[in-house]
């Protein structure tokens, strides 16, 4: 079999492959096409690319991935919760080629788009009334609005210092990456880092003033507070209910700039546009991406207004907020705001209490924790953890791992309940076989 021909295995129909049957196996894992891919992929991408499991996916519908041997996985991670309205959907998919027939690229840092003012006036509409006038500048990934997000801080304070949590993850660029504290493996070897940064205990807000201001940095000095209303890579933690307005208590009462990191927990997953709702807090700057244009590359960072002081020139960016990707992101709005929002909610519910029933009978899992589609199942240790996501994988079950011992449950928001019982059910099976 030729690399350029790399599958012999005729595949559905495209239009059959959102309903198909998944999971649906019909080789061994990894398959002959599969493995000729990784051999070819070895030979010349970045040994920094991290890969869980041999999967090489050729095409996707809904929640269903076919990989290159013809099997069909069911996807319960959506590319770490960038896919929220499926692989593939038909509204995304017109929306993108609607607009590649029209402008595929102008720079948005020298020049107007109307597509680009048209998605930022739909992202203010939908943040908290107590943020007042909002504005909006777009990127690329998440670690892009990150950076921004402390440039902005950073200016409009005139404050250097910046507070962020253990266990958060806010990108891999060396200034994101000074605020990164998930893992010690993504910091080592490129010090030193951005400067100013000082970490505390995730929902532990008596920390900041015990012993951040008391003994290490005046709150004074401190531009901006950044956390994840759930944190993700950290191990899909949901904070203590005062965890969040004590944040914006703090911020209120020394001018600190709050950003709340949305980039995954955003754009509906937890049954609620931004998950800082659940906590009944307004902060001062939302970052989104991930899943804000169903799998194109973008991101935002929404701010008040009255913190939007930087001038032309002071920020800006080549590619963000493309008029492609803006097209995907408003068909995304469109549909999460159309009906996935609210189903996320009721189908995260049905999870939740499918996977409480499984801790019940398994009690190698620990916690089950998270709100709408952003769930998390902590296992006794990370060896567990890994056996369930690895044999998961093997019978075509699509998971992904987090924190120290946690399995992310963050599927396509168009997952049906019959899908959902399908997770369960393999989860039940890999349960019984690996504890």
């Amino acid at each position: 079999m030729s690399e350029s021909n790399m599958s012999a295995v005729t595949p559905l129909p495209e239009r059959d492959l959102a309903t198909a049957t998944a999971p649906d196996l019909v080789t061994a894992l990894p398959g002959p096409a599969a493995r000729a891919a990784i051999a070819r992929d070895a030979r010349v991408t970045s040994p920094s690319l991290g890969r869980v499991y041999p999967l090489v996916p050729a095409r996707a519908a809904g929640c269903v991935i076919e990989d290159v041997d013809g099997n069909r996985f069911l996807d319960a991670n959506a590319g770490i919760a960038v896919n929220s309205t499926g692989h593939c959907h038909p509204d995304v998919v017109a929306a993108i080629e609607a607009q590649s027939r029209t402008l595929l690229h102008y720079c948005s840092s020298d020049w107007y788009l109307p597509i680009y003012t048209e998605l930022c006036e739909r992202l203010v509409a939908t943040v908290p009334v107590e943020m007042g006038n909002a504005q909006v500048f777009l990127g690329n990934s998440g670690t892009e609005a990150v950076e921004a997000a402390i440039k902005l801080a950073r200016y409009a304070t005139k404050r250097q210092n910046v507070i962020a949590f253990l266990g958060g993850f806010h990108g891999r660029s060396l200034g994101s990456l000074a605020l990164t504290a998930s893992k010690s493996k993504y910091r080592g070897g490129f010090g030193p880092l951005t400067p100013g940064v000082y970490h505390a205990p995730y929902g532990d807000a008596t920390y900041l003033d015990d012993v951040v201001f008391e003994h290490l940095c005046p709150p004074d000095d401190v531009a901006a507070i950044i956390a994840e209303p759930i944190q993700g890579e950290g191990g899909y933690v949901v904070p203590p209910p005062d965890f969040w307005p004590a944040l914006r208590r703090i911020c209120d009462e020394h001018g600190i700039v709050l950003i709340a990191d949305e980039v995954q927990s955003g754009i509906g997953r937890t049954g609620r546009m931004w998950a800082t709702e659940h906590e009944g807090v307004a902060p001062d700057i939302i970052l989104a991406g991930k899943g804000i244009a169903s799998g194109l590359p973008l991101s935002a960072v929404i701010a008040r207004e009255d913190l939007m002081t930087w001038g032309p020139g002071q920020h800006g960016s080549t590619f963000g907020g493309n008029p492609v990707a803006c097209a995907a992101a408003l068909a995304t709005l469109d549909l999460v705001e159309g009906g996935l929002m609210q189903h996320a909610k009721v189908l995260g519910d049905h999870l939740a209490n499918g996977l409480r029933a499984l801790a019940s009978r398994h009690g190698a899992i620990r916690d089950v924790r998270g709100r709408g589609l952003m769930l998390g199942i902590e296992f006794a240790d990370h060896d567990i953890a890994e056996a369930v996501e690895q044999t998961a994988f093997r019978k075509g079950l699509l998971v992904l791992m987090c924190g120290k011992a946690t399995l992310r449950i963050a599927p396509p928001l168009v997952m049906s309940v019959a899908q959902a019982d399908v997770v369960l059910a393999i989860l039940d099976e890999v349960l019984g076989e690996v504890t």
